[in-house]
């Protein structure tokens, strides 16, 4: 008898041995992605519904997408993940912030997966080349481009005809910029609007360097290691600055906040901005006026910022969770949902195979102020990118306010920049 229920007991163990088995192959591999949200609208909800259309059509892969506030919050929040030993296995960030992904090594190299995946050298050649730049540190790829954007103006229409302009022929270049930003500034209207918070006036002012530069590169070097702020050029570009606000009195004073912006604009309380093509749907859906987007005015030349966020995978993660992240890079970065992410959010769709879709085409077709940003992007370079990026954003953002406060010249201020910003990269000489 002792016998028999000894075979009982192993037979029931082996049995639930065998289901626990059984569960744990059967179980999908849980992966968790962090992803910020910088600009008005639905994105969380779109990021969202991708994550579970992945999830429906690949069931041994369950993506958890986790918000995680705005690009400087989601940085934080990657960081002190990594540090407590739970780190996402995926994360959107900053295109910009590359060479500190490599450099503290947050992020590895996606050389190897795209090797390895048998159309992976066609994938990365369809990203638009001014996306791709955004990418590369010393050779290697370290993200792949997917919220991206650039830097465009939107003007009030009504407004330009109210004061006699022609409402579709929007400023060209710096002189025409003053002079319609003051034809349109009123007691309950200013001309035009540029955001100087820390965190983006060096977004802005990367567009104006680059507009006005003789050296090609504007604020910094390709490979992130030497910063070139006080330049006669953006002297002059910091100048037309504390001009507009203080000479012409046609840019509100003070530092005006990124987030403000477009409802200032949308409240008919600014009549151009400069701004994030990732907020053109937000304004398309709740302007209440006639509104077009244009090149940002040239310098010397046309130029412009690009900005927003790549996919990165964690670095130190085990091949099985690479392979599995990078599956959803890829579904998220397909030619059609480049192109429908486009659509949805106002982003630039970051794929050369996406503008041939039928749905881009009917797009632009019926609302032609989307493709303004594609047809700049050919004068798009990065913002400003280097080692430290987030440190030497802030060095950049303090001394640009001192000089809008008053505290300092658009000389004194960009030496000063200069200056601390050949010791924050010294290491790297």
């Amino acid at each position: 008898m002792k016998r028999i229920l000894g075979l009982l007991c192993a037979v029931i163990i082996l049995v639930g041995l065998l289901s626990t088995s059984a569960m744990a192959a059967s179980s999908p591999l849980e992966l968790t992605m962090y992803f910020p949200v910088n600009v008005g609208g639905a994105v969380a909800e779109l990021i969202e519904k991708m994550t579970q259309e992945f999830n429906e059509q690949n069931p041994d892969v369950v993506v958890s997408a986790v918000y995680t506030g705005n690009y400087d919050e989601t940085v934080t929040k990657i960081q002190t993940a990594i540090q407590g030993g739970n780190p996402p296995d995926l994360f959107v960030s900053l295109a910009t912030q590359r060479f500190t992904m490599a450099d503290t090594q947050m992020a590895m190299p996606l050389d190897d997966l795209i090797a390895a995946d048998p159309d992976g050298q066609e994938y990365i050649d369809d990203f638009i080349d001014g996306f791709m730049l955004d990418s590369y540190v010393d050779g290697k790829i370290y993200s792949i481009p997917f919220q991206r954007s650039t830097m465009v103006m939107y003007y009030n229409k009504d407004a330009f005809k109210e004061v006699g302009l022609d409402p579709e022929t929007p400023p060209a270049n710096w002189t025409e910029l003053v002079d319609y930003a003051t034809k349109l500034t009123n007691d309950k209207r200013f001309g035009v609007g540029i955001a100087l918070n820390s965190g983006s006036a060096q977004w802005a002012f990367t567009g104006f360097s680059l507009q006005n530069c003789t050296n090609g590169v504007g604020l910094m070097s390709a490979d992130g290691k030497q910063v070139f702020f006080d330049t006669p050029e953006n002297v002059e570009a910091l100048q037309l600055w504390l001009d507009l606000q203080n000479k012409y009195k046609a840019m509100a004073p003070g530092i005006v906040q990124w987030t403000d912006l477009p409802a200032q604009f949308l409240a008919g309380e600014v009549a151009m901005i400069y701004h994030t093509t990732g907020n053109l749907t937000n304004i398309r859906k709740n302007a209440t006026f006639d509104f077009g987007v244009s090149f940002l005015p040239a310098g010397r030349q046309y130029g412009a910022p690009t900005g927003g966020g790549n996919f990165y995978i964690t670095n130190g993660i085990s091949p099985e969770r690479q392979a599995a992240a990078w599956r959803f890079i890829r579904f998220c970065t397909t030619t059609e949902k480049a192109a429908q992410w486009s659509i949805d959010t106002g982003y630039v769709a970051t794929r050369e195979s996406s503008y041939e879709t039928e749905l881009l085409k009917n797009y632009y077709a019926d609302f032609p102020q989307a493709l303004v940003a594609y047809e700049q992007l050919p004068n798009a370079q990065p913002e400003l990118t280097t080692y430290n990026a987030a440190q030497m954003w802030r060095i950049l953002n303090d001394n640009i306010q001192a000089a809008v406060t008053g505290e300092m010249t658009a000389e004194e201020a960009l030496k000063t920049a200069q200056e601390q910003g050949d010791e924050l990269l010294a290491d790297y000489q």
